[in-house]
C-alpha cells in the first residue's frame, strides 16, 4: 500500500479534536434537535457532494440494489443517532452525553460476535464490564441530580446504540465501495429521514439567528467532514484499534471546552463514572485487536 502525502496519524489527531466541538456547536445553535441534526447532516452533503458526482459518478450508478437497499439502513440509523444524541444535549452535561455515547465499540464488537460470530475474549469482556460499571456510575450520579439528567443520559445511549448500527450495516458496503460514494450516500439518507422528521414535528427550517446559521455550517465542517469523514479515510492506513481508542479523546476535549465556553464543571461521579468507562473501552478494544492479529496469523 503506497503511504499517503498527510501522516494518518496526525490525522487521526485532527480528527479527535475536531468532533470534540460536536457537541459544543450543537449546544450554541438556538434551534430544535432535529433542525441541528438535519443541517449538520444536510450542508455536509452539500459540501462534498459536487467532488463527489465529479469523481465518483460511475460508482455510483453501478451499485446493486442491495448495496443501495444496505445505503438506507446505515442512513437511517445515523439520524436516529444524531436525533438522539444532540436532544440529549438538552437534558445532560456535555461531558456525560460524549462519554456515553462514545461506547459505541462496545456495541460495535458485541454486534460483531452476534452477527459476524467474532470472537470476545475473557479481557474484553472484563472491559465491557468497567464500561458498563461506568454507564451506571454516571446514571446514579445524574439521577441523583435530576430525573432529566437521567433521560439524557439514556438518549445519549440510544446515540451510542444507534450509531453502531449505522457502522455494522455500512461495514460490507466499505468494502468495495470508495468513501465518498459511501458516505455520500449514507449521509443523504440520513439528511432525508431527518428532514422528514422535521417536517413531521412542524419544526421551522428558517428565520433563525446569523449566529446558529454559523453553528450549523461549522457543525457540517468541523466534526463531520474534518472528524469523521477523516477517520473513514485513516481506516485505510491507520489500524481500527488505533483509530477506535483516540476517538476516546472526544469526551476528554468536549468536557474541557465545555467547562471554558459553557462553565459546566462535571461532578466527581461523573468524572469517575466517565474514567471507567474509557478505561473499560480501551481494554475492550485492544482485546479485540489482539483477537483479529491471532485470527490473521
Amino acid at each position: 500500500m503506497s503511504q499517503p502525502k498527510i501522516n494518518p496519524y496526525l490525522a487521526v489527531i485532527t480528527g479527535v479534536v475536531a468532533v470534540s466541538f460536536g457537541s459544543i456547536l450543537a449546544k450554541a445553535a438556538d434551534a430544535p434537535s432535529l433542525v441541528i441534526a438535519f443541517y449538520r447532516i444536510g450542508l455536509t452533503v452539500l459540501m462534498l457532494a459536487p467532488v463527489t458526482l465529479a469523481t465518483g459518478w460511475a460508482e455510483l450508478r453501478s451499485m446493486k440494489r442491495r448495496d443501495v437497499v444496505m445505503a438506507c439502513l446505515s442512513g437511517f440509523m445515523l439520524a436516529l443517532h444524531f436525533a438522539a444524541w444532540i436532544t440529549s444535549l438538552n437534558y445532560t452535561t456535555i461531558a456525560s452525553s460524549t462519554v456515553l455515547v462514545n461506547m459505541h465499540p462496545l456495541f460495535v464488537i458485541t454486534g460483531g460476535y452476534l452477527f459476524y460470530k467474532e470472537k470476545i475474549s475473557p479481557s474484553g469482556l472484563v472491559g465491557a464490564a468497567l464500561a458498563l460499571a461506568g454507564c451506571l456510575v454516571i446514571g446514579v450520579s445524574d439521577f441523583r441530580i435530576g430525573g432529566q439528567a437521567l433521560y439524557g443520559d439514556i438518549l445519549a445511549v440510544i446515540g451510542a446504540i444507534t450509531v453502531s448500527g449505522y457502522m455494522l450495516v455500512g461495514r460490507g458496503l466499505r468494502n468495495h465501495l470508495s468513501l465518498l460514494p459511501y458516505i455520500v450516500i449514507v449521509y443523504s439518507v440520513s439528511a432525508a429521514a431527518l428532514l422528514l422528521a422535521v417536517l413531521a414535528y412542524g419544526l421551522p427550517l428558517s428565520n433563525y439567528t446569523p449566529n446558529t446559521w454559523l453553528m450549523f455550517f461549522l457543525a457540517a465542517l468541523i466534526p463531520t467532514i474534518m472528524g469523521h469523514t477523516v477517520f473513514n479515510w485513516a481506516f485505510r492506513y491507520v489500524k481500527g484499534a488505533v483509530v477506535s481508542v483516540s476517538i476516546l479523546g472526544e469526551p476528554v476535549g468536549a468536557t474541557m471546552l465545555a467547562y471554558f465556553i459553557f462553565a459546566q464543571v462535571p461532578t466527581l461521579s461523573q468524572l469517575a463514572g466517565g474514567l471507567i468507562i474509557i478505561a473499560g473501552l480501551v481494554i475492550f478494544i485492544q482485546s479485540n485487536a489482539r483477537n483479529q492479529k491471532s485470527s490473521v496469523n
